[in-house]
């Protein structure tokens, strides 16, 4: 857990915050290196990986005021539609806020312990990585449930104290039951079989199944590229991340930097283990380059000791060299 912690760190350093909903997809950029699909037609994956499928749905408390809307186009003689009011039922209620930052962090997690695979949402999950992230999800689904029982349990107090927080925007009817509003919290993960590039098994003849699996074939190599450019992506990040914050300026001058900085390439190490799926040796050595490169090194190391420092850098400076290079 305290791996996944720390990734969260470095997520909420980054200012990434909480997105869409259900169906974040990250857009990340190609490694021109990564096997392509001719190199992976021959790897199959579906006894080293499943799909991870997190879905989770709140209340957010949010109303559009119609009324309100009208009077500020009215007001600055403005078309209808340009300006909507938008307001807080609730006002500024902790309860319900503590629910959506912790949404925002499991979802984060979520991201950080898995790879992209479908633009539905659906994330590769290492079958290495499946104990670690089931518990891990676990305990968070456990503490957003407890979160969630804390809101409805203040709603109605919330609600009696929702007029004087509003004003003339208060209006009564435009609050749900306490049942109406459990109803809209959900927390939802499945885990699903990842099929074999070569698994079809339907009856619709054999011209039509050859064109189904060389369409499948295609589909199943891209999202595998896409996979593992994630991972040396955020490789990629982590250590020109390291690099530049390890710079000593010619005046002698350091860089400040967060003891995050050296958790995050930690982390690293575990990630270019366990979401190896295919096997890829680049990825294995590298696994064990850096593994040596930041044994024993802390923070608290790198800020005193000149000579660290300056030799972590070169290290991973000569690490980043080797990366696939990435097209941006």
């Amino acid at each position: 857990m305290t791996t996944q912690l720390r990734t969260l760190q470095q997520t909420t350093d980054n200012s990434s915050g909480a997105t869409a909903m259900d169906t974040q997809q990250d857009v990340m950029p190609r490694h021109n290196n990564v096997p392509q699909p001719e190199a992976t037609n021959n790897i199959s994956i579906g006894s080293s990986a499943c799909t991870s499928d997190l879905s989770i749905s709140q209340w957010t408390a949010r109303k559009k005021d119609i009324q309100a809307s009208k009077a500020v186009t009215t007001d600055n003689n403005a078309e209808s539609g340009v300006a909507n009011v938008n307001k807080k039922l609730l006002g500024n209620c902790a309860e319900l806020d503590a629910v959506h930052k912790l949404t925002g962090s499991i979802r984060n997690i979520h991201y950080a312990m898995t790879m992209p695979w479908s633009d539905t949402g659906l994330r590769l999950l290492p079958t290495a990585q499946y104990f670690k992230y089931h518990q891990t999800m676990t305990d968070l689904e456990n503490q957003w449930r407890a979160s969630v029982n804390t809101f409805l349990q203040s709603y109605q107090w919330e609600i009696s104290q929702a007029q004087a927080k509003l004003g003339d925007l208060f209006n009564a009817t435009e609050y749900p039951t306490t049942d109406a509003v459990a109803a809209k919290f959900a927390f939802n993960l499945n885990y699903i079989p990842l099929p074999d590039a070569g698994d079809f098994r339907i009856d619709i003849g054999n011209e039509a199944a050859a064109e189904m699996k060389s369409s499948y074939n295609d589909y199943y190599n891209r999202q595998l590229t896409k996979a593992m450019n994630d991972v040396w992506t955020r490789l990629h990040e982590a250590l020109t991340r390291m690099s530049e914050r390890l710079t000593i300026g010619g005046d002698g001058k350091k860089q400040v930097f967060r003891d995050s900085l050296v958790s995050n390439v930690v982390d690293m190490v575990e990630l270019l283990d366990v979401c190896n799926v295919t096997g890829d040796v680049q990825m294995t050595a590298l696994k064990a380059k850096l593994s040596d490169a930041m044994y024993g090194i802390t923070a608290d190391v790198l800020r005193e000791d000149v000579h660290t420092r300056t030799e972590t850098k070169r290290t991973v400076d000569q690490i980043i060299s080797t990366l696939p290079s990435l097209e941006v």
